[in-house]
C-alpha cells in the first residue's frame, strides 16, 4: 500500500513562511520527517531556518550526515534513504518520491509562480494517481488558510 501524496500550492505565502508551520504540525501528530531537496544551497537555508524561525522555539532537525541522523524528529537530505524512520516525506525542488509506500504522507511544496514547478507537479499527480496512489491538492485562501481543493 502507498502512502498519500499531497501537493501544496504556494501562491500566496512563500516556502520558508509554510514549511515551518508544516514541519511543526508533523512533529505534533508525533511523526518525524524527511525534508528531500536537491539543491545544496536550499537545504542549507532550510537548516537555518529551522533554528531561527520563531523567536521562543526551534523545530529539531540536522542535515543528513551531520548528527546521530536516526535519532533526529527532522532530517534534511538530498536522498530518500529515510534513517530517521520519517512518516512523512517533504519533497521540495522538484525532488519525486522514490519508494512512494515508504512513507505514510508525501508532500509536494510547488512555486505557483514557477511555471515549470507548476507542469512538473501536474505530472506527477497524473503519474501518481496513474498508481492508485491517493492525491489531494492544497490551496491556500485569500484569507491564508490551506484548502483542500481536490
Amino acid at each position: 500500500m502507498s502512502g498519500e501524496l499531497w501537493f501544496y500550492h504556494l501562491e500566496r505565502s512563500s516556502l520558508d513562511e509554510v514549511l515551518p508551520e508544516l514541519l511543526e504540525k508533523t512533529l505534533a501528530r508525533g511523526w518525524r520527517a524527511l525534508v528531500r531537496s536537491p539543491d545544496d544551497r536550499r537545504r542549507e537555508a532550510i537548516d537555518q531556518l529551522l533554528w531561527t524561525w520563531k523567536d521562543e522555539s526551534f523545530i529539531p532537525h540536522a542535515q543528513a550526515g551531520e548528527n546521530e541522523d536516526a535519532r533526529q524528529p527532522v532530517l534534511i537530505a538530498e536522498d530518500e534513504a529515510n534513517p530517521n524512520q520519517a512518516q512523512c516525506l517533504f519533497l521540495l525542488d522538484g525532488a519525486e518520491p522514490v519508494n512512494p509506500s515508504a512513507f505514510e504522507r508525501m508532500i509536494v511544496m510547488f512555486d505557483g509562480q514557477d511555471e515549470i514547478a507548476v507542469q512538473d507537479a501536474r505530472s506527477l499527480w497524473k503519474t501518481a494517481s496513474g498508481q492508485g496512489i491517493t492525491v489531494s491538492y492544497w490551496r491556500q485562501s485569500p484569507e491564508g488558510r490551506w484548502e483542500k481543493k481536490a
